[in-house]
């Protein structure tokens, strides 16, 4: 639901882990190194990456002091409005766009961690209410600390970021645009108009995105042939599966799984 983790000065996890939880790590002072998906970031004193759900990442050393705060989408996302302030500014990006974010407020982002520490150890009368609305602050100082640092306003429609849910929930069905419009309550027409609205793309390729995005993640991370990772992600033919991988990225899924392991 909610859980807040400290390191210091030490090496970090064996092996990458699959997230299924919204979470930040926040280097308060020193250095880290993360791995997220198929890129190494490198965190300074100040600096957090965010990290969407679904996601695989190593938290691969800590020469200082790192803390993370990791919830999930149905403890925050109370209202549409709670949903559109993860996603602000492209906060929690499921397209893969990771970034170091400079905090310009440094002393307020530890002070509010060390409080859902605090809150979440000791549970006292309404804990969750009050950590709810500590992780609120806490991505309301990153929006701002992302405005300072020059980004531009964006401001995501709940809906789209509901349907990004959803196909990742159901890559497995390998539904067409018409049945995730049924399971949002909206139109094809709808989901068309919001999915060119924020990414430029059809409600079609938006699926095709997420879809190569999660090939890519299972290709590297599990132990799956091509044809179990096709048959996962909803083809019914691994040769059709390779074709539509390598049309999207120029590279076969083995090519692909020996370039970036090399």
């Amino acid at each position: 639901m909610i859980e807040i983790k400290k390191y210091s000065n030490q090496t970090g996890y064996p092996k990458p882990a699959r997230v299924v939880k919204y979470t930040l790590f926040w280097c308060e002072n020193g250095s880290a190194e993360v791995l997220i998906d198929e890129k190494i970031f490198t965190l300074k004193t100040s600096q957090i990456v965010t990290i969407t759900s679904g996601q695989f990442h190593q938290l691969l050393s800590v020469d200082g002091e790192l803390t993370a705060l990791e919830f999930t989408l149905d403890f925050f996302s109370k209202s549409d409005s709670d949903i559109e302030l993860i996603f602000h500014n492209g906060l929690f990006c499921h397209f893969g766009m990771n970034e170091l974010i400079t905090i310009y407020q440094p002393t307020l982002i530890t002070e509010m961690l060390n409080m859902i520490d605090k809150e979440t150890l000791e549970k006292p009368y309404q804990y969750l209410i009050s950590t709810h609305s500590l992780i609120e602050l806490v991505l309301v100082e990153i929006n701002r600390s992302k405005i300072a640092n020059g980004d531009e306003i964006w401001k995501p429609d709940a809906l789209f970021l509901k349907f990004l849910e959803s196909v990742r929930i159901h890559f497995s069905e390998n539904y067409p645009v018409s049945r995730f419009a049924h399971i949002l309550g909206t139109t094809e027409a709808k989901l068309n108009e919001i999915s060119k609205q924020h990414t430029n793309k059809t409600a079609q390729n938006v699926i095709y995105s997420l879809t190569i995005s999660e090939a890519k993640r299972l290709l590297l991370y599990e132990k799956l042939s091509v044809k179990e990772i096709a048959y996962q992600l909803g083809f019914n033919d691994p040769f059709y599966f390779s074709n539509f991988f390598k049309k999207h990225t120029s590279l076969s899924p083995k090519e692909y799984q020996k370039n970036v392991k090399t």
